[in-house]
């Protein structure tokens, strides 16, 4: 019996070894792999490793840490995905690979990985580089004028969260594509407006209110400002 506690013991153990050391990766595997990949159009997945053990920040999310299946196959919980890393035999350039759920469907090369001088849209607005910004989600709505990306809504809610932070002239930038991108609808140039009267620019401010009313005409919140605005560059040329 003593003889075979001892077994139990060994064998417990070096299970537990083994399962510990299951997750880590060949370092050279993961310095190869490790960099930034084109998730969409203006989202990145950032692969890295701590201690040999592949790691993922994605959507906000830090520290992901796929399970490894075998050697060159993690699962993603919070992707409920497989995924491997793969050299595309047309381009030679590495890919993130999304395994389909069906072995007989075609494995699609779209995540490739980014040169460390390589932007998304979202980054150069980030960066204050308000030109190459549009020129980025001007291609993607060239490419796919119903992405999801472009949603004006989206664009606004970035535009308050850089207000909410005073960072006032990232902003301007943003709540500006909007404008760029949806030319047509009111809300766009209202925030823009509001974004100006935050940086005391009250005569871009007023020009974008009364673009906004164009949109908009029956909107009385929208007058009222318009009569504020007038009423107070009135009183400051006297």
């Amino acid at each position: 019996m003593k003889y075979f506690n001892t077994f139990l013991f060994i064998f417990a153990t070096v299970f537990v070894l083994m399962s510990c050391s299951s997750n880590t990766n060949d370092p050279d595997f993961l310095e190869n792999i490790s960099g930034r990949y084109l998730y969409s159009a203006d989202e990145t997945v950032l692969v890295y490793s701590k201690d040999n053990m592949l790691f993922l920040n994605w959507r906000g999310a830090k520290d992901i840490k796929p399970s490894k299946l075998n050697e060159d196959t993690f699962y993603v919980k919070e992707m409920n995905a497989k995924i491997q890393f793969r050299k595309n035999p047309e381009d030679q350039k590495e890919y993130l690979i999304f395994l389909p759920k069906n072995k007989e469907d075609k494995i699609d090369y779209i995540h490739k990985k980014m040169s460390a001088s390589e932007k998304i849209p979202s980054q150069y607005l980030a960066d204050g580089n308000y030109e190459k910004a549009l020129e980025g989600y001007l291609a993607i709505r060239t490419k796919d004028s119903l992405s999801p990306i472009l949603n004006r809504r989206r664009f606004r809610n970035k535009g308050y969260q850089y207000l909410g932070k005073d960072s006032v002239k990232l902003a301007i930038d943003v709540f500006k594509i909007n404008v760029v991108l949806h030319p047509s609808k009111s809300n766009p140039y209202d925030n823009l407006a509001e974004a100006y009267l935050r940086s005391k620019d009250t005569a871009k401010a007023l020009t974008n209110y009364q673009k906004a009313l164009e949109f908009d005409s029956g909107n009385r919140r929208l007058q009222r400002t318009i009569e504020k605005l007038q009423e107070k560059e009135v009183e400051n040329t006297n």
